[in-house]
């Protein structure tokens, strides 16, 4: 597919594994069928991820953006915004605010329009909390660099067998039935319908809406969750046009007759969405933030600073995500 301007990896943390899957990504992009991008942070620490794996790797950095195109066949093109050394496995304060520059400075270039997409690589939220970063993610930082709220921005977990939205994300298992309410669901789902269609090219969506509890509540003898919050979410996404259905019994959900019965299962708190997701697609997942004026996609895995350097990680969440990201830019592109 060609794009009008690469996409825009940022780091991550360079103690972590980002710096290595990204240098393993370009060793692969011919057979991977990647398009031109470029990596916003250390030309320094690309180099040493590369030496670190034994990928022949060059590494060239560039002026701006619009260079990256030029050099992407023959280099892993590189806009180096400061010096740190690669130290996998020991992650430090300095690595943190690398990251951060990273990611600061790759938004404010897709948003400007200068990439086509943003790839986020792993950072540690620790880490970046020790530097000022008052966020709970990269997504929340996100949301308001583009003007929207937290609540506009939708998780979806991506990969060739499934795609999945959780409702409830980071919060403990006993807050999730406090915090759902019928809004809530309706305005996540919807979100993840409008862009399903506009960035993946699928014109009515069908959403397969998990209950809550055992068996989707069995007429309410084990919760009155399904009947009294999700069930009305369901008819209000149906009132707006939507193709959605439920609730159903989550452990029916996921098996591949099941599946290919929907394009998208909304699920209710994190691990209803991400075992399955993991079970199925572990090498593949990407996560990608619905409901932004940019496209933003992320391998689906942290940091791993117990393999980082090792030649252990294996890229093809990273590859996945750079694919998924062209693809998506390439759809809205043509709207």
């Amino acid at each position: 597919m060609t794009l009008p301007s690469p996409l825009c990896a940022s780091l991550g943390d360079p103690a972590g594994v980002g710096p290595e899957l990204l240098v393993a990504a370009w060793a692969e992009r011919a057979p991977a069928g990647l398009g031109p991008f470029f990596v916003v942070g250390s030309a320094k620490v690309l180099r040493g991820a590369a030496a670190r794996r034994g990928l022949d790797v060059p590494v060239r950095t560039i002026g701006s953006p619009d260079e990256a195109a030029a050099h992407f066949a023959q280099a892993l093109p590189v806009l180096d915004i400061g010096e740190a050394d690669y130290r996998p496995g020991s992650p430090d304060e300095a690595g943190a605010a690398l990251a951060l520059r990273s990611l600061e400075t790759a938004t404010g270039l897709v948003r400007g329009g200068a990439a086509a997409a943003l790839v986020t690589a792993p950072v540690a939220k620790a880490q970046l909390s020790r530097i000022g970063f008052t966020y709970p993610g990269q997504t929340e930082f996100l949301a308001q660099a583009c003007g929207i709220t937290d609540r506009n921005a939708v998780m979806m977990l991506a990969g060739p067998s499934l795609r999945v939205v959780p409702v409830t994300v980071h919060v403990a298992l006993a807050e999730v039935p406090s915090l759902l309410t019928a809004e809530l669901i309706r305005s996540r789902a919807s979100i993840a319908a409008a862009a399903l269609a506009r960035d993946f090219g699928i014109e009515r969506p069908r959403l397969a809406v998990a209950g809550l509890n055992p068996h989707a509540g069995e007429d309410g003898r084990f919760g009155d969750e399904e009947a009294r919050i999700i069930a009305p979410a369901v008819e209000a996404l149906r009132g707006e046009g939507i193709d959605a259905f439920g609730p159903l019994p989550a452990d029916g959900m996921f098996h591949a007759e099941a599946r290919r019965g929907y394009d998208l299962a909304v699920c209710m708190y994190h691990d209803q969405a991400l075992i399955p997701l993991k079970a199925l697609d572990f090498d593949n997942g990407v996560n990608v933030t619905l409901g932004l004026p940019i496209i933003r996609t992320s391998p689906d895995h942290g940091t791993a600073f117990g393999i980082a350097g090792k030649g252990q990680a294996r890229p093809g969440a990273t590859i996945a995500a750079l694919r998924m990201a062209a693809e998506c830019a390439a759809f809205r592109a043509r709207a």
